[in-house]
């Protein structure tokens, strides 16, 4: 396979802390020989494990870069055993754009893997990363939320694997983060996705959810650093004590925990986020907008448990995603 064309700027063995660039070469209308320059920052002191933390996977998610940033700028080579790899704006153009997706490709990186070193700008982040920056891990922390389009309970999580050993790293380590709920996750479709090639990887690998309608806030913000710092003290690269709060946990155990709009309008919430339902409570209801005097559709809970998830707009699309219902595990 052809060599990837990103240069990073930093040398990812050298003891110290270094704040530079991955450097992919992006030639158009405005530079003819520019590159695209994503931030990133290695902190290492020695031997020792190495974690590999991303934020913006998608673009319009803010909690995971607010607390990388931070963390980039904060943290010393004294303050870790190892090596800490941070990148704060994994899809730095989707960022730029404040979108889900890159403004350059339409490319969703969390569905590229494990990319094309000879495709698009998005494909050759996403090859960079699965060839690259994964190897060198062994504990990988990717942090989302929900975007412009969906909103959240706050909770870290990690996926049902087939080896239980690699599963239960994964679940000690989505603990120690220390969210408000703790949940284990079912995907719509994992092909594609990070998460996928960092498990099949074998790598300790834990996601979140945190927030969400393309904004933060101060308990988002302050969930996601504290996360990030427990993260690292449980893989043993960061000293001190985690900041532990008990999760209450969470499983999604089948596709009856999704439903989709099969219609489009205005969206009334009926059930707030964290709220408890029953099998076949109104969760929420669309009213159509094209005509007065019709009928809203109902849409019921598949299964009882309680709201983790829900369309953040106030319209909403056939297709969309309306909300998502947990049992407690």
């Amino acid at each position: 396979m052809k060599p990837s064309p990103i240069v990073p700027t930093v040398d990812f063995e050298q003891d110290g802390v270094q704040h530079g660039f991955l450097r992919l070469p992006w030639s158009r209308d405005e530079s003819a020989w520019g590159n695209l320059m994503i931030p990133i920052a290695v902190i290492r002191n020695g031997r020792g494990p190495t974690a590999l933390l991303t934020g913006a996977n998608h673009g319009d998610e803010y909690e995971g870069p607010i607390a990388l940033v931070d963390l980039a700028r904060t943290v010393t080579r004294n303050d870790v055993r190892g090596r800490v790899i941070i990148v704060p704006f994994m899809n730095y153009p989707a960022f730029r754009a404040a979108r889900r997706v890159s403004p350059i490709d339409g490319g969703n990186l969390n569905r590229l893997f494990p990319g094309r070193p000879d495709g698009t700008v998005s494909e050759k982040i996403a090859d960079f990363f699965q060839r690259t920056l994964l190897p060198m891990a062994d504990f990988v922390l990717d942090l989302h939320s929900g975007g412009r389009t969906l909103d959240f309970l706050p909770f870290a999580a990690c996926h049902a694997l087939e080896d239980k050993a690699q599963e239960a790293r994964a679940i000690a380590a989505r603990d120690a983060f220390s969210a408000p709920y703790a949940m284990t996750m079912l995907e719509i479709d994992a092909g594609g996705m990070y998460d996928t090639a960092a498990e099949a990887l074998g790598k300790v690998f834990v996601t979140t959810e945190i927030g969400g309608g393309g904004t933060s806030t101060g308990r988002t913000v302050a969930i996601a650093r504290r996360g990030v710092r427990n993260f690292l003290i449980h893989a043993g690269i960061l000293d001190g004590v985690a900041e532990h709060h008990a999760s209450i946990e969470l499983d999604m155990p089948s596709a009856d925990c999704f439903t989709f709009s099969e219609s489009e309008g205005l969206l009334e919430p009926a059930v707030d986020l964290g709220a408890p339902v029953r099998e076949g409570d109104v969760i929420a209801r669309i009213h159509p907008i094209d005509r007065l005097g019709a009928e809203p559709r109902d849409y019921r809970a598949k299964l009882g448990g309680i709201l983790v998830a829900r369309h953040f707009p106030g319209l909403v699309g056939i297709g969309d995603s309306v909300a998502v219902v947990a049992v407690a595990s």
